[in-house]
């Protein structure tokens, strides 16, 4: 017996259904002529049996069947989505008939959703349909009380030629098209290859069909086509996504497009749900990374919240910490058309929506609590979910939400990763049941590996400087002298001048980063019909950039967007300046392939929230770090047709610190960057080990003989799995290479490798499919459309991707060393010796170190400022006697005063002042031992700097410890 597409993949997907108490009807026993989209007997004892009003006159469910049968006919002048969200309406039991007393309306149910399985459900093969003269034929159909669910198409599993992208293309772009009326009443489409499972919805085109995946459940296979198929494709599930976990919404062209759950997302929402309604853990952290669809995972999880019987409409907040997100939240929930759906303008309208137990979903920021006294509403149906809970969920802010609805569920949800610094969010959102302390994780890896976001790629080109310390310190003097500065001016002009942000912003500097800018746009992104996002120092970079860009490139093509304050020029005010409505439309403007604007200038604004397909190149000039750093570049990562992944040219080498900034979950990701270089060295011998498989064939003749002489040398499946594995290491590093021109003399072997390795289909030792996707570099090789660019100069490109993460899991012992090692160099230079003043020269040598090193930001470079200060009241102890509170208030007037700049203006002698007189009033004797005595210190000193906008972690700390040893 063979092996077809029948009896493998389709048969065994009909299989699974029938064990979820699906029944079988094959195709030709259905009883139905060929134009019929439903099956009118099943349909019509559904309505009879659902609806009381029907059964008394039986009659009635043929004019039910009349309507729904004018909606399916519709599709012929209107669009398939629109009809279909009509058809749904119907379906969710959201229409009404003149079926009850005296012509009341009633509501007309055509499914059960209480009971699923008390439904009358079908699973069908080999399903023919006809409309007008066109027929095509359904490898499986699943009925629903007699409406045509769900439909899917099947593969060969032991075809290469084909897999489940063309079943999917098959129902989306032929039969989808084609023959429209029998996809109005589906809820979903699914495809597979017997190695694949992918699920989507009519108007979805192919490439967004989404995966499922179980825990435990391989990657690939057999197996997994089977785990998936089982969760997707049973009664429960099938009316869940039907009735909570698809939307209609408009998009930014205004047509009408239907959204289904993505797994993650389901997922999710199930576990908040069912978290909500047991009622005995009221909290739980989500982690979806970046670019996955966390906004949409609200949207699905507040519509589910809110249908639920058990709670009865409750109360949804969504909660964000900048107006920014607020409106891209906003916009998503009013673009999904969730009714009842607010957004708070004002601190006194929350404040009344709270009062007023409001049951609507009310999105705000979480500023808006600030004012809001205690127990406004002690109700304990108030779901609570944070975007990017551990940004804000420290300070007063957080303590006056939760104390304003103190008995509400708190949910928080991130799309950047949590680390050991983030504590905080593990005890305001993380439960101890849940394993890590995350309801739900949904990592980098995953979301690749899954296709919801794309690899990145890091171009890192740091620029050099050359400093002539020298000439810089004789300088100095001679300006010292002719002004008469006295020791501290001397030393704050020093200070000031040796700044990040000068080097940063010199105008040569500029000049050079902008030329290379416009260069690496012209040549690499503006072609592929992509656009780009320049991340500058401060608002005075935005202007020094913008001017250079005008210089190389037409006014119109870029644009800045920053907010404005009262401190800036009236100039930058008037060329800049945007409200909400002008901000939107530029951004609109920018997300239109068509439009001449390509580059965006921002500083802050759109690092976090900002939607932009079509952005692939990211051009990093501003120091950054942790969730800043990752929300910033995954800007780049959504998918885009024709985008394979999004690029970051790194201006400051902030990458060379890749792995330390990534390394937030050990156990799944402990080094994430490798070097170009070193992979372009390694990857002939990876080649040759491939081709050792093979000694003796002659890889010049094609042909079956050919063939049949490759495979000949992989007898048995412990040597084909080998195989797999090693060409998995050709394939990444051809992948991460690609186009580089040192490939161009390995082609012919790679290709003749890729050729053996589709014939027999490798599975890696752990089970799973090695490569069920071939990288889209190796497929336009394969159809011998190779091409070569230019090969980029001075970079060593870093690839972010599933696979490299995988590869990288073993952790990196050359990172532990170096981490000891800048350990041991700072625990040096704190025992040097006491400097009343550090040469402007010296200064900026120590500034190129640290700033060629991948120095993060100006705060960063001022924290070692911090260890300079004990040591300097060290010293100050052996000098002169001073008492101990003296030596706190200098330790911390020398602390803030590093941390004085444009965007943190601090009053430092008054903020001393306001610590020392805090401290004194709570502290006691002996208080440093007692844990309730540190918190109330903790507390108070926490307060003072949030009030005046220091929330760095590691600054509250040393401010502590020095309270801790002075006072």
């Amino acid at each position: 017996m063979t092996f077809t597409e029948a009896n493998t993949v389709r048969d065994f997907i009909a299989n699974v259904a029938t064990e979820a108490e699906i029944s079988f009807k094959a195709g030709k026993d259905l009883p139905r002529t060929a134009s019929a989209v439903m099956l009118a007997d099943p349909l019509r004892d559904a309505l009879i049996r659902l609806n009381p009003e029907i059964a008394d006159k039986p009659d009635r469910a043929d004019q039910v069947m009349y309507e729904l049968n004018k909606i399916i006919d519709g599709v012929r002048h209107g669009s398939v989505v629109r009809q279909n969200e009509v058809f749904m309406a119907w379906v969710r039991g959201e229409h009404s008939m003149p079926f009850g007393k005296d012509g009341a309306h009633t509501t007309v149910r055509l499914v059960d959703f209480d009971s699923p399985y008390e439904n009358d459900w079908a699973v069908s093969t080999e399903v023919t349909f006809r409309q007008g003269h066109v027929e095509r034929r359904f490898d499986l159909v699943i009925w629903c009380n007699g409406i045509p669910v769900a439909l899917g198409e099947a593969k060969r599993v032991d075809r290469h030629a084909y897999s489940w992208f063309d079943a999917a293309a098959q129902l989306h772009s032929d039969y989808e098209k084609n023959i429209p009326m029998f996809f109005v009443p589906n809820v979903l489409l699914f495809a597979t290859d017997g190695k694949d499972f992918r699920y989507g919805t009519v108007g979805m085109p192919e490439d967004l069909w989404g995966p499922w995946r179980e825990d435990g459940s391989p990657l690939a296979g057999m197996e997994h086509v089977g785990d998936a198929a089982e969760a997707v494709l049973n009664p429960e599930s099938i009316l869940k996504f039907l009735r909570h976990y698809t939307l209609f919404a408009t998009d930014k062209k205004h047509r009408r497009i239907k959204i289904i759950a993505r797994y993650q997302q389901f997922q999710a929402a199930d576990l908040i749900v069912e978290r909500v309604v047991e009622g005995q853990i009221k909290k739980g952290l989500v982690w979806h990374f970046q670019g996955s669809g966390k906004s949409l995972l609200m949207v699905f999880t507040a519509l589910r919240l809110r249908s639920h019987p058990d709670l009865r409409s409750p109360t949804v907040f969504i909660v964000v910490d900048r107006v920014d997100l607020d409106s891209q939240i906003s916009g998503t929930f009013n673009a999904s058309d969730v009714p009842n759906t607010l957004s708070v303008e004002s601190r006194s309208d929350l404040e009344k929506l709270v009062t007023a137990g409001s049951r609507k979903v009310i999105i705000t920021t979480i500023h808006k609590f600030a004012e809001l006294p205690a127990d406004l509403d002690t109700r304990s149906g108030i779901i609570v979910m944070v975007d990017e809970g551990h940004r804000t969920q420290e300070g007063d802010l957080a303590s006056r939400m939760r104390a304003s609805i103190p008995n509400a569920f708190f949910f928080g949800m991130t799309g950047t990763p949590i680390n050991a610094r983030d504590r905080n969010t593990f005890r305001l959102f993380g439960a101890e049941p849940d394993p890590g302390r995350y309801l739900s994780k949904y990592s980098f890896e995953d979301s690749i590996r899954d296709g919801a976001t794309l690899p990145l790629h890091f171009q890192p080109r740091p620029t050099e400087l050359k400093i002539d310390r020298q000439a810089i310190d004789e300088g100095f003097k001679e300006l010292a002298e002719a002004g008469e500065l006295n020791e501290d001016q001397r030393r704050e002009l020093s200070k000031r001048a040796a700044s990040l942000e000068r080097l940063i912003k010199a105008p040569g500097r500029i000049e050079k980063v902008v030329a290379d800018i416009v260069r690496h746009f012209t040549e690499h992104v503006e072609p592929q019909g992509f656009k780009a996002q320049v991340v500058v120092y401060d608002k005075e970079a935005c202007v020094l950039f913008k001017q250079a860009l005008d210089q190389r490139l037409p006014a119109e093509a870029s644009a800045v967007v920053m907010s404005m304050d009262a401190r800036d020029p009236q100039d930058w005010k008037d060329r800049f300046s945007l409200d909400r409505a002008a901000e939107e439309k530029l951004l609109d403007r920018f997300r239109d392939p068509a439009d001449p604007l390509q580059i965006l200038i921002v500083t802050a604004k759109l690092l976090t929230g900002f939607d932009a397909p079509i952005l692939q190149t990211q051009y990093l000039d501003k120091p950054l770090k942790d969730h800043t750093l990752l929300q910033a570049i995954c800007r780049t990562n959504r998918t885009y047709p024709g985008k394979s992944h999004g690029v970051i040219v790194d201006y400051l080498g902030i990458f060379d610190n890749m792995a330390a900034t990534l390394a937030f979950d050990e156990s799944t990701i402990e080094k994430v960057v490798t070097n170009i270089e070193a992979l372009r060295e390694r990857f002939p011998a990876e080649l040759q080990t491939a081709l050792d498989f093979f000694p003796g064939v002659d890889r010049t003749e094609h042909g079956y003989t050919g063939m049949i002489a490759a495979q000949q040398k992989l007898p048995d499946q412990d040597t084909i799995d080998r195989y797999g594995a090693q060409y998995r290491v050709v394939l990444r590093l051809w992948e991460a290479l690609s186009p580089d021109p040192t490939l161009t003399p390995y082609a012919a072997d790679y290709k003749w490798l890729t050729s053996v390795y589709e014939s027999v289909r490798p599975v890696d030792l752990t089970g799973r499919l090695v490569w069920n996707r071939l990288g889209p570099k190796t497929l336009e090789l394969i159809n011998e459309n190779i091409t070569v660019e230019v090969p980029r100069l001075d970079l060593d490109a870093i690839i972010l991707d599933a696979d490299l993460l995988a590869e990288l899991a073993g952790g990196d012992p050359t990172g532990k060393a170096k981490e000891i090692e800048i350990a041991i160099t700072a625990r040096i230079a704190r025992h040097l010796k006491n400097p009343k003043f550090v040469a402007l020269g010296k200064r900026l040598e120590d500034l190129r170190r640290r700033y060629e090193d991948g120095m993060q930001d100006s705060l960063d470079f001022l924290r070692g400022l911090l260890d300079l200060a004990k040591d300097t009241l060290a010293a100050e102890r052996e000098e002169e006697a001073v008492s101990p509170e003296e030596r706190a208030k200098a330790a911390l007037t020398e602390l803030f005063e590093s941390l004085k700049n444009e965007e943190t203006p601090i009053l430092v002698e008054r903020l001393v002042a306001d610590i020392d007189t805090v401290v004194r009033e709570v502290r006691y004797e002996g208080w440093q031992s007692n844990p309730e005595g540190i918190r109330e210190v903790q507390k108070a000193v926490r307060s003072l700097l949030w009030r005046r906008k220091i929330r760095e972690e590691d600054v509250f700390q040393k401010a502590v410890d020095y309270i801790k040893e002075y006072y």
